[in-house]
C-alpha cells in the first residue's frame, strides 16, 4: 500500500512549503508516502476555468498509479473524523490498496475527476487555498498513523 498525495502547483509561500513538508515528511514515518505536484494551468487570455480544471485533472491523471483509490478533497465531500480516517487507512492497507489524495488548483477539482474517485472527502465546509488544503491533508496523515499506532499525538 502507498498513500499518494497528488497536487496541482507547488507551495509558493516559504512558510507553507515548510509546514507541508514537515507533516509529509512526518506522515512518511507511518504510510509509504509519495507526492506528485503537477503544473498549474494559467488561466489567462479568457481561458474558462472549467478548461482549467480539465488540463489539471489530466496532468494529475496521468500520475496517479494505475488502479489506485481515488480520494477526491473537496468542500462537498464526506465529513471524516480524524479516527475514521484512521481507520480506513489501516483497511486499506491490511488490504494492499493505494491511496491516492487528489488536491485541485486554484479552481478546485475538475468535475470528471471528482466523479471518478472513489471517495470524496471534504478537509472542511470552508474554501482554502489548495496549498492549505496540502498541509491540513499532510497532518491530517501523520495524525492518522500515531492514532493506528497509539501513540501520543492524537488527543
Amino acid at each position: 500500500m502507498r498513500v499518494i498525495v497528488a497536487a496541482v502547483g507547488r507551495p509558493k509561500e516559504g512558510m507553507l512549503d515548510a509546514a507541508i513538508h514537515e507533516y509529509e515528511t512526518r506522515a512518511a514515518r507511518y504510510w509509504p508516502l509519495g507526492v506528485v505536484e503537477v503544473r498549474e494551468e494559467r488561466g489567462g487570455g479568457g481561458t474558462s476555468p472549467t478548461v482549467v480544471m480539465d488540463r489539471e485533472a489530466g496532468r494529475l491523471r496521468e500520475r496517479v498509479p494505475a488502479g489506485a483509490t481515488l480520494v477526491a478533497c473537496t468542500a462537498e465531500g464526506e465529513r471524516w473524523s480524524s479516527e475514521a480516517l484512521a481507520d480506513w487507512l489501516r483497511r486499506q492497507r491490511e488490504q494492499a490498496r493505494d491511496v491516492a489524495f487528489l488536491i485541485g488548483g486554484a479552481h478546485g477539482l475538475a468535475s470528471a475527476l471528482r466523479d471518478e474517485a472513489q471517495i470524496r472527502l471534504s478537509l472542511s465546509p470552508m474554501t482554502f487555498p489548495h496549498e492549505l488544503a496540502r498541509l491540513m491533508l499532510a497532518e491530517q496523515l501523520y495524525r492518522a498513523g500515531t492514532i493506528v499506532r497509539g501513540e501520543p499525538y492524537h488527543k
